[in-house]
């Protein structure tokens, strides 16, 4: 049987890329053995081998679900390569915060994060140099955005290919505009969409891929709504600050927190200015919280 990938679904229907000819598009249903054995309900994104019903019409049932690399439950989606963190040069202001629990969400499930930079002509302020220079450490891809000039969007083109990539940020920063400019110039169209899957009364955006010419595919979601760190530990924050690997090994303390202890490296380099001092800072917050909420998980 052909294996393929899930491109959307709604109301029970899904619509499936096949694998070996990419434009081949079925109108696929879950097999009802699948559902009543306890499976695992399909996602966009989702690797699939299916059976096709009638070739004629492009109708096929989902047999079975591969294994899956990561999953969301908001926005809905599996197997995720690439998360496109974006935010705004000004207007909104950025959330920094925000960012950084993207970036640490975004490593904790295998999935490269990507810094955009976007709204670069309303830059009046050096905003973008000030950012840049605190996350290039990181090591993190970063690409500055303009829709006017359409400044780095060929650099964006080239980290989209072949990879599955999403995209967060905070509302307002033209997550939707830099879509529909990768849209516009790179989307392979690979078929009419079904009748069946774009019937409903619900307006609600579901979660699309959209295959582009270089291989891969971008995600249209209703966006990360929610994001969730609680898996990851105080004692494990710090390997998901890539610049503090530099200092592995240099702390007097092993286990170091990079909190209060004395002789830490980490801190030795916000004093000296090769590490962002905000960025810290916020690593801090996010440990004592965590850290705050294991001390209390047994509180009432």
């Amino acid at each position: 049987m052909p294996k393929g990938i899930i491109l959307k679904g709604i109301g029970g229907f899904y619509e499936v890329l096949d694998a070996s000819d990419l434009k081949s598009l079925y109108t696929c249903k879950v097999r009802g053995i699948h559902r009543k054995s306890g499976g695992i309900t399909p996602l966009p994104g989702d690797h699939v081998v299916f059976k096709i019903l009638d070739q004629d019409k492009r109708i096929g049932h989902v047999e079975d679900i591969l294994k899956r690399r990561n999953e969301f439950i908001r926005p809905p989606v599996a197997n995720i390569d690439q998360l496109a963190v974006v935010l705004a040069a000004a207007s909104p202001e950025p959330d920094f915060m925000l960012m950084d629990k993207l970036l640490i969400m975004a490593s904790a499930k295998n999935i490269r994060p990507i810094i955009l930079i976007n709204k670069a002509d309303l830059d009046t302020d050096n905003r973008i140099e000030s950012i840049k220079a605190a996350y290039e450490p990181t090591g993190y891809k970063l690409i500055v955005l303009s829709k006017c000039t359409e400044q780095g969007y060929d650099l964006l083109h080239e980290e989209l290919n072949n990879a599955k990539t999403a995209f967060a940020g905070q509302s307002g920063v033209g997550k939707s505009t830099i879509l529909n400019i990768i849209l516009k110039h790179w989307y392979m169209e690979t078929g009419e969409v079904s009748e069946r899957i774009q019937r409903g009364k619900h307006t609600t955006r579901h979660v699309q891929l959209f295959e582009l010419e270089g291989g891969g595919f971008v995600m249209d979601t209703p966006g990360f709504s929610t994001i969730d760190i609680s898996d990851i530990s105080h004692d494990s924050l710090d390997d998901f600050y890539p610049e503090f690997s530099k200092c592995e090994g240099e702390c007097r303390f092993k286990g170091c927190s990079h909190i209060k202890e004395p002789d830490c490296a980490v801190k030795d380099l916000v004093v000296k200015g090769m590490m962002d001092q905000e960025r810290y800072n916020r690593y801090v917050a996010l440990y004592n919280s965590i850290k705050d909420n294991y001390d209390n998980r047994y509180r009432r």
